[in-house]
């Protein structure tokens, strides 16, 4: 067993462009999710830090050098970040494994993804196009502005915590807009070296103060950032019960807000579709990240007459594509889930599917050769009913649901079927044919013959209770800014 890397301890928060001391009564303990071992501890941000980062943001969009600057200063910094954030890409990766279990090969690479997202809207704020002089009926023109939104409250999950927050502040910066990102209590560490990092970029000069402020706090630091009047805008990565609770929270002032929310993405394997290639991908879109992605394909509809086939070729993938083990060996495909009351939730949608009358025939339980960390088995059920709890709910663990259909249609009615709409896939040997099914299934990314999540350069949203808004792409720019028209005659 490896024994757990540790981190220094930390009684601090950065607001300003500095670390001040934290002053929550909390004092959160990292546990590596593959050792049991504690490897941190992190004082809380209080209701008053946060409201003190939030005014430190403030300052800086209002009064400050920031919300002045020019798209290409603008570039020009985040260019410094990614420099400076691939020269402790490393760091970053093991804490990551460290505090949340996942192996440190997609570590290493959720550090490249982040900087990828940095970096292309690094690219895009120099050629986006932030003027456009508009003629009019009359005859005269007007100036159309597309000007930052303001100050951002960025709120990151526990599963992806540094990646999602270079998703969300890669925009935020090229729009021009100030921030204060809160990190996940189980998940502080990787978090807190991103502001170790901002820290020597303000020293030098690259980045103003409280141009970015980063606060780790539970539910209540949480619902004061949310509640500030003086945040602009909330963009929040999470459940969708806290997602319906921020909205509440942000519509009452009629604020803004991008919420990427819950995810029950379903597979529909057509008749005609390559089993051999189609069961890697559903191993990678069912399983990735130990099944704690919220666009997973964990519903893989399959026709009654191909269920067994395809049932025996991904139970077959599964066993010799993933490795279980500790996240920390280069060797591990498949880490454990990143807590103790993750992995008891999964145990209980397992015996919940039991009972709804599914079957296991793959994993189901805690590996036999794991005394300790958070691990469970990859999972698959079969005669699982489109209307059960666990194809209804998420589950956020590494289950799949094998469902059957009568034929396209009912396969089409049972993907949308859901309160959730954020992503899904098609399987077909005629790919325009999955082009077309595509079209009708109600959801904000669909995948033909391969998984793919998310891409920098496209929009990523869902469809219903799965979110509103979008990151990625140019729709993830424009959804920080905001339109003002100057009129003109003569």
């Amino acid at each position: 067993m490896t024994t757990a890397k540790t981190f220094a301890d930390r009684d601090t928060t950065f607001i300003g462009g500095a670390w001040v001391p934290a002053t929550g009564e909390q004092v959160f303990g990292v546990i590596d999710p593959s050792t049991e071992e504690p490897v941190a501890t992190v004082r809380e941000s209080s209701p008053a830090d946060v409201a003190r980062a939030v005014l430190a943001a403030r300052a800086a969009f209002d009064t400050g050098p920031w919300g002045a600057s020019t798209p290409d200063q603008r570039a020009d910094a985040i260019d410094e970040l990614i420099r400076a954030i691939e020269a402790r890409g490393e760091d970053i990766a093991q804490a990551l494994t460290a505090e949340i279990g996942v192996p440190i090969s997609a570590t290493r690479n959720s550090v490249k993804f982040g900087c990828t997202y940095l970096r292309y809207y690094s690219d895009l704020a120099r050629r986006y196009e932030f003027r456009e002089d508009r003629p009019r009926q009359d005859g005269n023109i007007t100036r159309i502005l597309k000007e930052p939104i303001g100050t951002v409250a960025a709120i990151v999950p526990y599963n992806g915590p540094f990646s999602i927050a270079c998703m969300k502040l890669a925009p935020i910066l090229a729009a021009g807009c100030t921030a204060v990102l809160k990190s996940p209590p189980e998940a502080p560490i990787a978090v807190n070296i991103l502001a170790e990092i901002v820290e020597g970029l303000t020293r030098d000069g690259v980045l103003p103060e409280g141009v970015l402020n980063i606060v780790v706090a539970d539910r209540a630091g949480s619902e004061a950032l949310v509640a500030d009047p003086l945040i602009d805008k909330v963009t929040f990565t999470g459940s969708t019960e806290v997602g319906r609770a921020i909205l509440g929270a942000v519509s009452s002032r009629i604020g803004r807000a991008t919420l990427e929310l819950g995810g029950k993405s379903a597979a529909i394997v057509l008749d005609d579709a390559d089993l051999d290639d189609t069961v890697r991908h559903l191993v990678a879109g069912g399983l990735g990240n130990c099944g704690q992605g919220c666009y997973n394909t964990t519903r893989v509809l399959v026709s009654e007459a191909r269920r067994d086939e395809l049932v025996e070729a991904l139970t077959g993938a599964v066993s010799s594509m993933l490795v279980v083990g500790d996240a920390h060996d280069p060797a591990t495909t498949t880490g454990p889930l990143a807590g103790a009351r993750h992995r008891d939730r999964v145990e209980r949608y397992v015996e919940v599917a039991k009972q709804e009358g599914a079957r296991v025939v793959l994993g189901g339980a805690r590996p036999a050769d794991r005394d300790r960390g958070f691990f469970f088995e990859p999972t698959v059920l079969v005669d699982v009913l489109n209307t059960s709890r666990v194809a209804q709910e998420e589950i956020f663990g590494p289950v799949v649901s094998i469902i059957t259909y009568t034929d396209v249609d009912d396969a089409v009615a049972k993907a949308n079927d859901s309160m959730f709409g954020l992503g899904g896939a098609v399987f077909t040997a005629d790919r325009e044919a999955g082009f077309e099914l595509a079209r009708r299934i109600r959801t904000g990314t669909v995948s033909v013959n391969c998984f793919v999540g998310s891409h920098v350069t496209t929009p990523f949203g869902g469809y219903r209770q799965s979110g509103l808004g979008h990151e990625g792409g140019v729709e993830g720019l424009e959804d920080f800014l905001q339109s003002k028209s100057v009129h003109t005659v003569g």
